[in-house]
């Protein structure tokens, strides 16, 4: 957890820095390290994060001295992989890409920084962390709990559980609003929809609150 905070305190120091410099060419530039000297010579990929993965789609290149670099015209949401043979134990990287230059550095726990997408998206996933690592504990606990056959306590901290996770999904749902329009807004956006369709037995299909799983009146 400390680790954690720590990373999400470091991007409000970098991101002053990185901002001088950008290249102002309307491409997205992708400037990156791996930590590691046995990832010397190996590849690392750029992949679209939807639609086709095929060669005319995909970049890589070999790293060399610990660094790689990338150049973009397509703005839209990419992964960045090392080759599948050297991926245990490090953690791919979701970016976003837009117009200027971001500093990836490729570890354990990857980031990127250095564009106002990126910056938004490294904090969106410092407090995803945060709220995976809870609520898995949360979890544990609860099926400690049951196991010892203290239901009572157990459904407690499931409702607080429930609670917590509502809380971060409309942190997600208020920033993907609050960039409403972009490529990261965008995909924010489709991660926790307030709604879905669901078919009943009958055949008809109704609209559902995705939150409490009841049907919505029409």
């Amino acid at each position: 957890m400390k680790k954690i905070l720590l990373c999400f305190m470091a991007v409000a120091a970098v991101t002053m820095f990185y901002s001088c410099q950008q290249v102002n060419d309307g491409k997205f530039h992708v400037e990156g390290t791996v930590n590691g000297e046995q990832y010397e010579g190996k590849r690392i990929f750029i992949v679209p994060l939807t639609g086709p993965k095929t060669a005319e789609y995909v970049d890589s290149m070999e790293i060399k001295d610990g660094k790689f670099h990338f150049t973009k015209d397509t703005m839209q949401m990419y992964q960045i992989l090392l080759d599948y043979h050297y991926r245990m134990g490090v953690q791919p990287l979701l970016v976003v890409g837009e117009p200027g230059t971001i500093q990836v550095t490729i570890d354990s726990i990857s980031h990127a920084y250095g564009t106002p997408q990126n910056d938004s998206l490294e904090q969106w996933k410092v407090q995803t962390e945060i709220h995976h690592v809870q609520l898995a504990k949360m979890r544990r606990n609860i099926f400690d709990l049951n196991k010892k056959g203290d239901s009572i306590q157990a459904k407690y901290i499931q409702q607080r559980a429930d609670s917590f996770h509502l809380v971060y999904k409309n942190y997600t749902r208020q920033l993907a609003k609050n960039l409403e329009g972009s490529i990261l807004g965008n995909f924010l956006k489709d991660l926790y929809p307030l709604t879905y369709k669901r078919q009943l037995p009958d055949g008809r299909i109704v609209t559902m609150n995705a939150d409490t799983n009841e049907e919505i009146p029409e």
